[in-house]
């Protein structure tokens, strides 16, 4: 685990600077803010997350991968108790951890407390790669703790860890991109994958759409607790992203990191 932070950030730089050039090339919506305003509030809100995960290590002190190699050190969780084979560790390691994480966005949209954080990423008035990094350093503290408590109860190994969150930084980058697929292979992609088209209902100021479609890896869960929609009513061109009642204040720093303060 020695080069595990180069790792994951090789691929999620490598992921971001491909997503972002394809986006440009094939966008599946005309762009109707520059990116320049938006990409400065979405990075300085990943750059604080960051710092956030940096001084939470310093409290724990272990993060997800850290409270892995502890579990397994001390025999805790129930993957350490079984001993199966490395394999099947990680693949029920990956299913379990992407569940919790869609479990998770359904609660915060559902308890008004943890909206308050959440809104803070739906409020981008448009979705690309960046939408996918822009949430609010609070909320990614609780979601850390949260990973934290189940590596401890399941006991998954550093490595499936690792692959998880590789997985679900990568697909989140993937289906908040403002990419334009054939629509034969969007239809195929989604019986497995959140596509950047399914994900997008999710973003809707609609109520019942963005209360739907809550997969951030995999679209099993939707699908089996009947929380899919397929499409935007209004289609994907006409559609409006965002908060009902918002302006282009989203796309300023401070606005964001105070908008779970206010009244709204």
């Amino acid at each position: 685990m020695e080069h595990e932070t180069l790792f994951r950030l090789s691929v999620f730089l490598g992921l971001f600077v491909l997503l972002a050039l394809a986006e440009a090339l094939l966008p599946r919506r005309a762009r109707r803010t520059p990116r320049s305003q938006r990409w400065v509030a979405n990075w300085g809100l990943s750059l604080l997350n960051t710092a956030t995960l940096w001084l939470l290590a310093l409290a724990l002190p272990l993060l997800a991968v850290g409270a892995a190699l502890d579990a397994s050190a001390s025999d805790l969780g129930l993957f350490n108790a079984l001993n199966w084979p490395l394999w099947v560790e990680i693949i029920l390691a990956i299913l379990i951890f992407d569940f919790a994480i869609w479990a998770q966005h359904l609660i915060t949209h559902k308890v008004p407390l943890l909206w308050r954080l959440h809104r803070v990423h739906h409020a981008d008035t448009e979705t690309d790669v960046t939408t996918a990094i822009r949430f609010h350093p609070v909320e990614i503290a609780l979601s850390m703790l949260l990973k934290i408590g189940l590596v401890y109860l399941i006991g998954p190994s550093a490595l499936a860890i690792i692959l998880f969150e590789v997985l679900l930084n990568g697909t989140a980058m993937f289906n908040h991109a403002n990419l334009r697929l054939p629509l034969p292979f969007d239809r195929a992609l989604r019986l497995v994958l959140v596509t950047p088209d399914m994900h997008r209902v999710h973003h809707s100021v609609h109520r019942a759409e963005h209360d739907s479609n809550y997969g951030f890896s995999l679209s099993l869960w939707d699908r089996l607790f009947h929380t899919y929609i397929a499409q935007p009513s209004e289609g994907h061109d006409e559609m409006h992203i965002g908060l009902q009642w918002q302006d282009e204040r989203p796309s300023k720093l401070g606005w964001s990191l105070w908008l779970p303060f206010t009244k709204r």
